[in-house]
């Protein structure tokens, strides 16, 4: 495979995607993660109706995309969090820190007016291969 060349990753342990875009594509050494919501797998739902439980939910979406590719949450190098609320930031906050506890990626965190589906949080992650 040339460093180049665009491939798209899948994973059965993720929410299949709810539109037309690949759960991540790996391109140049680097995996892009499409956002993800708070969505159980087996049933594309909301696993709650809580920033926390949809937080830990989106970041272990996240995870199972990554170890789909023998990586781990270590090889994360920067994260978007989208909320539709900022002032859920202190609560999704101290979720995230459970999933980066030792030197956690660069990450931004803006506010939304609205995401798919009308969840409270999405992620997405850039990851170094």
């Amino acid at each position: 495979m040339s460093s180049n060349e665009k491939i798209a990753i899948s994973t059965e342990k993720a929410p299949k995607a709810i539109g037309p875009y690949s759960q991540a594509i790996e391109v140049g050494g680097f995996i892009f993660l499409s956002g993800q919501l708070g969505l159980v797998p087996e049933t594309g739902e909301f696993i709650d109706a809580d920033v926390e439980a949809q937080t830990r939910q989106s970041l272990t979406n996240l995870k199972s995309i990554i170890e789909s590719r023998s990586l781990t949450m270590k090889d994360v190098v920067k994260t978007t969090v989208f909320l539709k609320n900022m002032a859920d930031f202190p609560k999704m906050n101290a979720v995230y820190g459970e999933f980066f506890e030792i030197e956690p990626p660069a990450r931004s965190t803006v506010e939304v007016a609205a995401l798919p589906k009308n969840g409270l949080v999405e992620i997405e992650a850039i990851v170094k291969m």
